[in-house]
């Protein structure tokens, strides 16, 4: 009785590596599907700053950076959608495989029961209960003898349910093959849409050019311009840092000849502070890593510490550059003093205030809403963020220890 049960276990082995298999290909496909999303995301932002870029007649360095980030993206998306279109085939392959090993099995369980039922038919007048039981020399031979044709028949009807159910089972793979297919037919069909959008952005790119080749040596010396002045931004800062930092040690060495300052308490470790800015100063050390943003910024443009421009030069940003809404409001990162308030090489303001031994910078500012000498408390406002020409504000901050710049990231909120 053991032996016709026996191949319903032939090909589990086979189903379960299938099944294993499309498993895997499942949880890559979802990963596919959320960078596709991030990247359709990206594209969809990139559209909206190259049309905001393009409302300037000209050519400009933001257009064109634009123009390539948006090729790029797109270029990523189709790899992605190549990506998943290789995975489909794959589970396309593979549900292929399925419906061969079940109409093998579907094939195989009807020879079987076709089989079992023709030795029935033909052993249907000698297998009645009243033969099996009278024709025998032996009534218990004849009641093992009826058993086991009962169980047999039993059986058969077995094999007729379990064909149902691989039919049933061979119609569900097949239909999810079907839905693959349609799956694959779908992504082709975004594939080719977004490489003939390709095709556009590069043809796009290439008539700019073209056509704004007169405009390419004004573009560069714009490029050249900017970076030259955030060079001497840099220069500038650094040239004032310097000049507070003079300032404060003067100051303190004039109140140690003990006529104009009673101050007494300044620690020998810095001699150039009182001890109001040396509590200040622990204050402030005792807030990195918790003060908040000085502005509300869409994107960081430039992080801090050296690097190489589009002209081929080298600069160093003592600071963090944030891109922002117009003219968004600059905040103080923490109460202070405000030392200086000075004019940008591009035309902008400036104002740094004093935290003790700390200084904070915030540059390229359209408006100024305070004046040297005047305390500042944490939050208040400073002025707003310089619109330049193509509607854009990028903000300058940068943070001092005395004179060595310090990466803004480790003391702002992250």
């Amino acid at each position: 009785m053991s032996r016709p049960l026996r191949p319903m276990f032939r090909l589990l082995p086979l189903l379960m590596l299938l099944l294993c298999g499309t498993a895997a290909s499942a949880q890559s496909k979802t990963q596919l599907e959320k960078e596709k999303t991030k990247l359709e995301k990206e594209i969809k932002r990139l559209n909206a700053e190259l049309a905001t870029a393009r409302k300037n007649t000209r050519l400009t360095a933001r257009q064109l950076d634009a123009l390539n980030k948006k090729i790029k993206e797109r270029t990523r998306l189709i790899n992605n959608i190549n990506g998943q279109l290789n995975l489909l085939d794959i589970r396309i392959d593979r549900t292929h495989d399925s419906i061969a090993v079940l109409a093998a099995r579907v094939d195989s369980l009807k020879a079987e029961y076709g089989r079992m039922t023709r030795v029935l038919y033909r052993e249907r007048d000698r297998l009645s209960r009243q033969t099996l039981v009278f024709d025998h020399e032996s009534y218990n031979r004849a009641y093992l003898r009826r058993k086991y044709f009962d169980a047999y028949s039993r059986y058969r009807h077995y094999q007729a349910r379990n064909i149902r159910l691989r039919e049933q089972e061979l119609r569900d793979v097949s239909f999810d093959l079907e839905r693959q297919r349609s799956e694959k037919n779908t992504l082709l069909l975004q594939e080719k849409k977004h490489k003939e959008a390709l095709d556009r952005e590069q043809r796009q790119k290439r008539q700019t050019q073209a056509a704004s080749k007169q405009q390419e040596k004004t573009l560069s010396a714009q490029l050249s311009k900017k970076e030259k002045q955030k060079k001497q931004l840099q220069q500038q800062i650094q040239r004032i840092i310097n000049e507070e930092v003079a300032k404060a040690r003067a100051a303190a060495k004039k109140g140690s000849s003990g006529k104009t300052n009673t101050v007494t308490s300044t620690p020998a470790a810095n001699p150039s502070l009182s001890t109001a800015e040396i509590a200040l100063s622990n204050d402030f050390a005792g807030n990195k890593g918790k003060l908040q943003w000085p502005v509300v910024y869409t994107r960081v443009s430039r992080e801090y510490g050296r690097y190489t421009h589009s002209s081929g030069g080298q600069n160093m940003n003592n600071g963090i550059d944030l891109l922002t809404a117009s003219g968004s409001a600059v905040h103080a990162v923490f109460k202070g003093k405000v030392t200086r308030v000075f004019t940008c090489p591009n035309g902008t303001k400036g104002v740094i205030v004093r935290h003790g031994e700390y200084m904070t910078v915030y540059a390229n500012l359209g408006s100024i809403a305070v004046r040297e000498g005047i305390d500042v408390s944490t939050r208040q406002s400073l002025g707003t963020v310089y619109i330049a020409d193509d509607n854009t504000s990028e903000f300058s901050f940068q943070i001092w220890k005395g004179q060595q710049s310090q990466n803004p990231r480790s003391w702002l909120r992250q």
